[in-house]
């Protein structure tokens, strides 16, 4: 354990992040860049004179317990939250569970593609981000709650607004498969996650084709190159579908584009001009 050069880590992610940034008022008499020690301990769940050790240098080896907290209230990214467990002597074990944080580089992919629907997917199925055309397209996945956003969730359990199951898709059967055998394959990489487990459990208890789908242990999901959106406002819209592995993250970047001077092209055209907007709802 670097004590010194750990205090110095903890001390310098601290004053990079703002209270505003998780959820805390910046109050009229604050003195320090950042975040105060006990605001991290708080975030943390740890002690505020525990915490204080920390940055001090003079405190034991926290335990992997502290240190998830610590990343988490932090807000580290993968590669600070390896370099503070080697910091604190204890090496890295493998992710608790998949990994939600995107990239920046990756966010400004997704709105640097003005012609093109793009999301991304976590390996828990759960859309962690999207850009304005995927969210016309699709549903303004901002005004969802998180479970909600959940694709293997929403092809088992629903909602179904309008009457579409998965807003619509040609392939809403074979999609609802592919998730059952690609959600198997994510709980046995992340078999102490309590939210898999979670998902896993509420999709068998309330799903009897989830169940008979989990129960055949098959694993070899398949991506569908081509897909139909039968969207409320400009109809249906066909797209070409993409998919970009993020392994660092165990995520991937689904990419929907319609062929060039197409019908589809012109929706997604109106759709990009539309947005969210719900056109059925009385001005």
């Amino acid at each position: 354990m670097d004590r010194r050069e750990l205090a110095a880590f903890l001390r310098g992610r601290r004053e990079r992040i703002t209270p505003a940034e998780v959820g805390l008022p910046a109050g009229p008499r604050r003195r320090t860049p950042g975040l105060r020690r006990e605001e991290v301990a708080q975030l943390a769940f740890i002690s505020a004179e525990y915490y204080t050790r920390l940055e001090q240098a003079r405190a034991p080896r926290p335990s992997r317990e502290v240190l998830a907290g610590l990343a988490r209230a932090l807000r580290l990214s993968d590669a600070e939250r390896a370099h503070l467990h080697h910091l604190a002597g204890a090496p890295p074990g493998p992710a608790p569970g998949p990994p939600r944080e995107v990239r920046q580089s990756i966010l400004d992919l997704l709105h640097r593609l003005p012609q093109a629907a793009a999301i991304v997917v976590s390996a828990a199925y759960e859309v962690i981000a999207w850009n304005e055309l995927a969210a016309a397209l699709m549903e303004d996945f901002s005004a969802q709650p998180r479970r909600d956003r959940n694709l293997v969730r929403r092809a088992f359990l629903g909602p179904h607004p309008q009457g579409r199951r998965l807003y619509g898709v040609t392939d809403a059967e074979a999609f609802a498969r592919n998730a059952a055998e690609g959600l198997r394959a994510t709980a046995a990489r992340y078999p102490d996650d309590p939210e898999v487990a979670a998902l896993v459990r509420e999709l068998t208890a309330g799903s009897e084709k989830f169940a008979r789908l989990w129960a055949s242990h098959e694993v070899s999901a398949e991506t569908t190159l081509r897909k139909t959106f039968q969207h409320p406002l400009v109809g249906p819209v066909t797209v070409n579908c993409d998919v970009l592995d993020i392994a660092d993250r165990d995520q991937r970047v689904v990419i929907y584009t319609a062929e060039p001077g197409s019908p589809s092209e012109e929706a997604l055209r109106l759709l990009s001009v539309l947005g969210t907007q719900r056109m059925d709802v009385p001005g």
